[in-house]
């Protein structure tokens, strides 16, 4: 999914004061003919067919694990309305979710079980009839009575009911004493606090723009059973609000690297720089020295402050990078991904210099665990899975490194939530957490009994740094918004969106205006936006209340401009598909 510069897109928002800066899929509905309307801009990992019922009887199921989702060349059929995952088939040879490398398998195949397509009597759906031993193919009334929850369930998606506000709204006094309370608030805000800042925590929301904000504010509400438009993000109650306008160097929609030193240390630099200038040339590595750059997370712990960083990327991805390192290429996450002239050019991987560049980090807590271990050497949470095992060339294990150096410093270890959420933060002078080989899991895919959620994380991470009567940085991402972005699924980009609120909020419980300087922002935004007329209180994973002008067929109200949808979308066999 292509970025977006965060020009007119958003930018922060802070807080002794707080400052914002901005820079469920619809479930699917499937009319008559649905094969051509089975793309969603929303997928996973909710596979549920029908409209918007929760708690329907007839449900796609998911295919696979986390790692094969959205590559199963088939989709999964309730056969007998009972829940019960069947066979794969291909609809016009291809699944909607497909791999879309994948060639066209032929009509009726369906993965190793035969199986034959026909038309459901009159209903131009097309059904699975498996022919595999024990299974027994859906009746033309289970058909019918199918489509007629599709119907229904596609009718409560496109409600032409009242209106979901609160009756209050109806009357202008609420409206103008609202103004008023909004005005007093606004005077009082002459009075500028002019502490100095003892705190800083910066979150930064990877790819959320304006776009992901509005829809994150109403996902934020309907998830407590409101409408949503009415809902206020954390963000949206700190007393300052601007605007930011993005761009690298040499590019003029920026990425998350080049940004972050923007952000990170005042210096724009060029695309997929991290820590450098932008006399420094990407993947050339004898243009690294003498251009490096220093952060603000240097600055605070020369100042004596503690220090941290909490992501739910690797940490050793972009954003966090560029805290501590100083890199031509952001792809460089350990040794095993340099070439050989970086290497003998003297250029280090980013995961060494994690370790190296600052060796003192008080908080280091994300995913990325595979870039610190040595090639092959078996991940402790997937053993045996060979994907997950360590890539280092050089051998090192960083980790124990890190373990020997602090253990007499009150250094702790973790890689799993209960040993997180088990430690004492009084006891604790020096924190590593390392929860997954690359990056978490969405927050909606995440196994909430071993991965810690960013709430979680940034909890134990203040009440780590807090002890320090000097003070501390704190920078946070939210980096998995935009990987939603990226692969066209709003749903787990917008529940980010959402827990990374969440954060915020925690954060503001945990400190004080009085000491605290509370930024939230973002990087750069994405081709992601939603409209269509939806009355208030529609949900903002539905339909919008009207048909298309071009094909008269419905259509989602979130839509991205592109995408990795575009390689098996568009026109196919002259229908036109949604993602």
């Amino acid at each position: 999914m292509a970025r977006v510069p965060l020009v007119q897109q958003g930018a922060p928002s802070v807080r002794l004061q707080r400052i914002f800066v901005s820079p469920e899929p619809p479930f699917f509905c499937f009319p008559p003919s649905w094969e051509s309307n089975c793309y969603s801009p929303i997928r996973e990992p909710d596979w549920s067919c029908c409209g918007g019922i929760r708690g329907r009887p007839t449900l796609l199921q998911r295919p696979g694990s986390r790692e094969e989702k959205g590559r199963t060349a088939g989709a999964h059929w309730d056969a007998s309305l009972r829940q019960e995952q069947i066979e794969r088939c291909n609809w016009r040879g291809r699944c909607p979710w497909a791999d879309p490398g994948a060639s066209e398998a032929p009509a009726g195949s369906c993965g190793s079980a035969p199986l034959k397509r026909r038309h459901a009597a009159g209903l131009g759906l097309r059904r699975c009839e498996v022919t595999s031993p024990g299974r027994q193919p859906p009746t033309n009334a289970d058909m019918m009575l199918w489509a007629l929850l599709l119907v229904c369930s596609c009718l409560s998606l496109r409600s032409s009911g009242k209106p979901a506000f609160p009756e209050q709204e109806k009357n202008p006094t609420f409206w103008n004493e609202w103004a008023q309370k909004t005005l007093k608030e606004a005077l009082s805000m002459q009075e500028l606090n002019k502490n100095k800042a003892k705190n800083l925590i910066l979150f930064l929301g990877d790819g959320m723009g304006v776009p992901t904000v509005t829809a994150a504010r109403i996902l934020k509400g309907q998830l407590s059973g409101q409408g949503g438009e009415e809902t206020q993000l954390e963000m949206d109650k700190f007393p300052f609000v601007s605007l930011a306008k993005t761009y690298n160097t040499n590019a003029q929609v920026p990425d998350s690297a080049g940004t972050a030193t923007a952000y990170l240390c005042g210096v724009k630099a060029n695309e997929g720089t991290v820590g450098v200038s932008a006399a420094a040339v990407r993947s050339q590595c004898d243009t690294t020295k003498g251009n490096e750059v220093t952060s603000i997370l240097r600055w605070a712990k020369d100042a004596g402050k503690s220090v941290g960083i909490v992501t739910t990327t690797r940490i050793n991805h972009a954003t966090p990078s560029a805290a501590y390192a100083h890199c031509v290429n952001r792809d460089w996450y350990s040794d095993s991904d340099m070439p050989s002239e970086a290497l003998e050019g003297g250029c280090k991987d980013i995961a060494r210099q994690l370790f190296e560049n600052i060796p003192n980090i008080d908080v280091a807590m994300g995913g990325g665990r595979k870039y610190m271990f040595p090639k092959n050497m078996s991940d402790v949470e997937y053993p045996g899975v060979a994907k997950y095992n360590g890539v280092r060339n050089d051998g090192r294990n960083l980790v124990q490194e890190w373990i020997d150096r602090m253990k007499d410093k009150g250094g702790h270890y973790v890689w799993n939530k209960q040993q997180l959420l088990s430690l004492n933060p009084r006891t604790i002078n020096y924190l590593l957490g390392l929860f997954e080989p690359i990056d978490l899991p969405y927050h909606l895919e995440r196994d909430t009994s071993s991965d810690p959620s960013l709430t979680e994380m940034v909890e134990v991470a203040i009440k780590v740094l807090q002890k320090n009567p000097n003070g501390f940085y704190l920078l946070v991402e939210g980096g998995r918004i935009d990987h939603g972005h990226h692969e066209g699924k709003a749903k787990q980009a917008l529940h980010e969106a959402v827990e990374m609120d969440r954060a915020i909020g925690l954060a503001d419980l945990l400190t004080t205006t009085h000491d605290t300087l509370t930024v939230v922002t973002a990087d750069h935004s994405h081709v992601f936006t939603f409209g269509g007329y939806t009355k208030r209180g529609n949900s903002i994973f539905g339909l919008a209340p009207m048909d298309s002008d071009v094909d008269h067929k419905p259509f989602t109200s979130i839509l991205y401009g592109n995408g990795p949808w575009l390689q098996t979308c568009g026109r196919h066999q002259g229908e036109r598909f949604h993602h």
